[in-house]
């Protein structure tokens, strides 16, 4: 289906549509260094089984179950990779075996040297061994195949390799795989005001580049070969020039960010739409609206067969730019891929604050989760925190993000504590943010207990403390709270050698006096602080403690 320049169509609607079009790329046989994180393209057999003999599960010796206990002769060593060929144990002799070792022919169960012991006075030529239990046939013994029997699929088509699966074809003698490809990826970054980031002085006008970088990043991030269109003026010509070495080129997929909108030179839209299907080019989500999707067939420079190439027209503001590429473009890389679920993982999280939403767009909104032992809810589970200012030309919202909570489109304030799904953009435990958020979550555990302490607590020995941090930045939500949440951990786990003293009340407030000056009396005259502990700029310094004054 075609859309018209004019209709904005649901980002679900535009999701299916991108995978509907998206087709599995051909096989290609890559060596097994080179198959880690690509999709099978065949069942692998075993050509032999595993174990191929049968082998020790422990150290100890191979012996005649039905002896029993007593002292026996060791007649010989089966190690790993030495197997001890010609010799038979019989009634009455035993084997010293490896872990992993062959099973002597004779022996019919092996027993672990925990339950032996060596005979002091046995000599060099004549080895004993004193045998201290009873065992039973088959007793710590891998019988051939039976971790994999010959012929069998040890790996099916459409499985991802990972380290394991990688072990399994080493294991199974399989040196050379036949996966999917990963799709090649060109990326263009358009605008008269891009500048290279190598440029060290910006004119009146002027910006780094940083849309192309980040995009080459993340399709390498996905393990796509990239292809680095550099810059283009919004000139139709020239675009139009740089439009056709990408196309001749063997691409997969195309990247554009800026010209998508509804400027008088934005010409990405209709130039793509010149050579394909414009399938949609407005998506009412928040941030990333104005995101075109153009199908384009192109021949190949031989003329022999035509390949199908999905352009995304990527709007020109960084978030949008990154938010579009992880909902639309990496679902279309899996199919690509030949994933069986191109889908990015989704989890359920609780809103770790109020959280309001836009009336009318799906919002996706830039969070770090993590695992948290108590979610809010009373149990264990993902807690989101916010990245601070969502507008979509702060490319500092993504740093660290991991997730982008999706916000209905309600205007309404979501309260603290609800669930809401999330999706994972980056590893959980990669980011330096998980540990501020971690810390920041002990102080928030301490926030909620404040307001259960009645106004009797120091009474009973415990002595109240607050923590203020005096940051614009943190304030304004341009990052975490690093010095408070330390400052917490710190203060609780000295609270026995400091009398008892508990954090119980903790904030953030911009470098304003009559903002700083407002919590401080509140937390004094109302909340009957016992300490009041601030972490400020130097600028606030006199303010806080004038001459004179005893602290």
């Amino acid at each position: 289906m075609k859309h018209t320049g004019g209709t904005m169509i649901s980002a679900d609607e535009a999701l299916q549509i991108v995978l509907r079009v998206a087709q599995r790329l051909p096989p290609v046989a890559l060596p097994l260094h080179d198959a880690l994180g690509k999709v099978l393209a065949e069942d692998i057999l075993a050509c032999d089984p595993s174990p191929p003999y049968p082998a020790s599960i422990k150290d100890g010796y191979a012996v005649v179950a039905s002896d029993g206990p007593g002292e026996y002769p060791v007649i010989t060593e089966s190690r790993a990779g030495n197997d001890g060929v010609g010799v038979t144990v019989t009634p009455g002799t035993v084997a010293y075996v490896t872990t992993g070792g062959p099973i002597p022919d004779g022996a019919d169960a092996v027993v672990q040297v925990e339950d032996t012991e060596k005979i002091d006075d046995s000599s060099v030529e004549t080895k004993r061994v004193r045998i201290l239990v009873q065992t039973n046939k088959g007793v710590d013994i891998r019988p051939v195949g039976f971790d994999i029997k010959k012929g069998a699929i040890v790996l099916k088509c459409g499985e991802r390799l990972g380290a394991s699966e990688i072990g399994l074809l080493a294991t199974v003698g399989v040196t050379m795989v036949k996966v999917y490809r990963m799709p090649t990826i060109a990326v263009l970054s358009t605008g008269d005001e891009l500048v290279e980031p190598t440029t060290s002085f910006l004119g009146r006008g002027q910006i780094r580049d940083s849309n192309r970088a980040m995009l080459l990043a993340a399709a390498t991030q996905q393990q796509c070969k990239v292809l680095d269109l550099g810059i283009a003026r919004d000139e139709k010509d020239e675009l139009e020039r740089v439009l056709d070495k990408a196309f001749s080129a063997e691409i997969d997929i195309l990247l554009t960010s800026g010209g998508v909108s509804m400027g008088d030179r934005d010409f990405v839209e209709p130039l793509l739409e010149k050579r394909g299907t414009l399938h949609f080019n407005k998506i009412c989500m928040k941030p990333g609206k104005p995101l075109t999707f153009v199908e384009i067939t192109s021949q190949t420079a031989e003329n022999i067969r035509s390949e199908k190439i999905l352009a995304f027209g990527l709007p020109g503001n960084p978030v949008s730019c990154l938010v579009g590429f992880h909902i639309f473009v990496v679902p279309a890389i899996h199919v690509l891929a030949g994933w069986k679920n191109p889908h990015p993982l989704r989890v359920q999280v609780h809103l770790h604050e109020a959280l309001k939403t836009d009336p009318i767009r799906l919002e996706y909104h830039r969070a770090i989760i993590r695992w948290n032992v108590n979610d809010g809810s009373g149990s264990p589970g993902f807690v989101a925190e916010s990245t601070g200012n969502q507008i979509s030309s702060r490319l500092l919202s993504m740093k660290s993000a991991n997730a982008l909570l999706e916000l209905p489109a309600t205007g309404s304030v979501i309260p603290a504590g609800t669930s809401v799904t999330a999706i994972v953009i980056a590893d959980l435990g990669s980011t330096d943010a998980i540990e501020s958020s971690v810390l920041e979550s002990a102080a928030s555990q301490h926030r909620d207990s404040s307001r259960k302490l009645s106004t009797n607590d120091s009474q009973h020995g415990d002595f109240r403390v607050a923590i203020l941090t005096v940051s614009d930045t943190v304030a304004l939500g341009g990052g975490p709270d690093r010095s408070g949440p330390r400052a917490v951990t710190v203060v609780n786990s000295s609270s026995e050698r400091l009398g008892g003293a508990r954090v119980v009340s903790t904030a953030v407030v911009p470098d304003d006096v009559s903002k700083i000056k407002e919590v401080l009396q509140r937390w004094s005259d109302v909340d009957s602080m016992d300490l009041i502990l601030t972490l400020v700029p130097y600028s606030r310094w006199n303010w806080l403690h004038p001459k004179g004054c005893d602290s």
